[in-house]
């Protein structure tokens, strides 16, 4: 019985915490590492929807926790946008679905990565093992795997 209230409990914060989330949308986000802009988080948030839909919600937030690895990483573009749009990195640009509507769950996933959720360990990789077929991403080490993308370094 103590431990259906505890649960009980803790569901409740739980939502509690996600509604502070969804409603607090300042102009600029302080992150794990860095100040983020609203922009910032729209860009992230539609690179997450293109590429993650349909993954589970810390799937969502590991493909932006990667996007902000990079932009912390300096072999990467230093900005969101430039990480999102460095020529050949993502498939959802190249396909279009990156300019689809962003979802709830993708926004928020955005916010949690800006935060500093990381649940990929820094990588700065990830991929689909069913569908990737470049040889070159299967030389990366592979740190964990959330839902169908693995992720490494």
């Amino acid at each position: 019985m103590k431990s259906k209230i505890l649960l009980a409990i803790l569901v409740s914060v739980g939502f509690w915490f996600s509604s502070l989330v969804i409603l607090n949308e300042p102009e600029e986000a302080i992150g794990g590492v860095g100040t983020y802009s609203s922009n910032d988080v729209m860009v992230l948030a539609k690179m997450i929807h293109g590429e993650a839909r349909g993954e589970p919600y810390i799937g969502k937030v590991a493909v932006g926790a990667v996007i902000l690895n990079r932009v912390k990483d300096k072999k990467f573009p230093d900005s969101v946008y430039g990480v999102c749009f460095q020529p050949g990195a993502f498939d959802a640009v190249n396909d279009g679905q990156y300019y689809l509507e962003p979802d709830k769950s993708a926004i928020n996933a955005a916010k949690a990565a800006i935060g500093g959720w990381d649940p990929t360990y820094g990588a700065l990789y990830y991929w689909n093992p069913e569908t990737a077929t470049s040889k070159w991403i299967w030389s990366r080490k592979i740190v964990t795997q959330i839902g169908k993308h693995v992720f490494g370094n």
